[in-house]
This record gives C-alpha cells, sequence and structure tokens, in this order.
C-alpha cells in the first residue's frame, strides 16, 4: 500500500511538473490583423511588449501538448500609457489597453486543429476562451460575454483602463467552469491583444513572466 500511494504520488507530481513553466515570447508568435489600418506594433523577446495607435490586432501562439492541461496561470503587465474607460460589454467603442486569451479545445479535437491560426480557431463552435482583461470599468472579476465570439468567449475583468505595472494569478479550471460550466479542454493556444480604434487613443503596454500550472 505505501509502495503504491508514493507512485500515485510521484506520477501525480510528474504530471504537474509536465505541465508547469513559462510560455516564451521570444519566438512562436504570430500577429493577425483585425483591421485593414492595424496600427499596433508588437516586438518579442524577453516580454511582449505592444504600442496600439487608433488600431487593433492580436498577437499569438499555439501550445504544445505539455501544457494542454495547465490549470493556472501568471503574469506580470504594465501599462505605460492607457486608452479611456469604456463599456467592453458594447460591440464598438469598447477598448481596452490588453486582453490576454485562454484558448481551449476539447482534448478530442485539438489534435486535429494543431495547425489552425487564432481566427479559424475562434470560429470553431467548439473553442472556449477566457480573456483576462485590463481595461473599461467593470469591477475585477465580473465576467461577461464578448460581443465578438458568438457566445464563446468570456471576458474576465481584471484592471479597470489606467496605468501602472501589477502580476496576476489565476485559476483558469475556476473561471472556466463559472463561465462556461464543467472542466476546460485542452488549452491549445494564447493570444494577446490592444485595442485603441474607437477611441483613436494610444496604448504603451508590456507582458512578461507568462507561467503555466
Amino acid at each position: 500500500m505505501i509502495r503504491r500511494t508514493a507512485l500515485t504520488l510521484a506520477t501525480a507530481l510528474l504530471a504537474t511538473t509536465a505541465t508547469a513553466g513559462p510560455v516564451s515570447f521570444a519566438s512562436g508568435w504570430q500577429e493577425q490583423k483585425l483591421s485593414l489600418f492595424s496600427n499596433n506594433r508588437y516586438s518579442f523577446g524577453n516580454q511582449l511588449n505592444m504600442v496600439s495607435d487608433g488600431g487593433v490586432s492580436i498577437a499569438y501562439t499555439r501550445l504544445g501538448q505539455d501544457k494542454w492541461d495547465a490549470t493556472r496561470a501568471s503574469w506580470a503587465w504594465t501599462v505605460e500609457e492607457s486608452v479611456p474607460a469604456t463599456n467592453l460589454r458594447q460591440k464598438g467603442g469598447d477598448d481596452r489597453n490588453l486582453s490576454l486569451y485562454f484558448v481551449f479545445l476539447p482534448e478530442n479535437v485539438a489534435a486535429a486543429s494543431q495547425g489552425a491560426g487564432i481566427r479559424s480557431l475562434l470560429n470553431n463552435d467548439e473553442v472556449r476562451v477566457l480573456l483576462y482583461t485590463w481595461g473599461g470599468n467593470h469591477g475585477r472579476g465580473e465576467q461577461f460575454l464578448s460581443p465578438y465570439l458568438n457566445g464563446l468567449g468570456m471576458n474576465v475583468a481584471l484592471r479597470p483602463a489606467g496605468t501602472g505595472s501589477f502580476s496576476e494569478n489565476v485559476n483558469l479550471a475556476a473561471d472556466y467552469s463559472r463561465a462556461f460550466g464543467g472542466e476546460p479542454g485542452a488549452l491549445v493556444g494564447i493570444a494577446v491583444s490592444g485595442d485603441s480604434d474607437d477611441t483613436d487613443s494610444m496604448i504603451k503596454a508590456a507582458i512578461g513572466n507568462l507561467t503555466l500550472g
């Protein structure tokens, strides 16, 4: 019995170790423009830096299978120049400094989608997305559907519009259950967006130290 318990514990620890670890911003990221005149500029390295001048776009990366069963995430982010507070429930006029997307698919379809880009993923009826947002004037932890993802994406407000530097630690599994019910599938991708086109304003921001566990 003791040997079996030790083996079970070792297996659990190995499973935890397999999903824990940093997500690199140095390679594997691509930009998907969401409008013809997008003015977002990204730079990648130790962290992701973004400048948005009246524009909107998404930078995204796919995750390897060793990260698919991650249930927590932490990161640090900074905003040096902010959009004004907007209503993020409203389609159009809903600018925000940053949104960090966590993209989930059922495990039985995740493998077949490994070559898909972010636009294809976000149009997949089986995808579910948690979007942790810095912007608007919503209370911390407030959840509300994204007006763009047809009921498949849930905003989770973390910071109102404004500047500063903060660290975040979120429970993806708990937030997913509250948003969609049940347990999350495979975490197949992560994306970052900045949105300043409706208010024709400027964002200077960065995200770093992104770790999954």
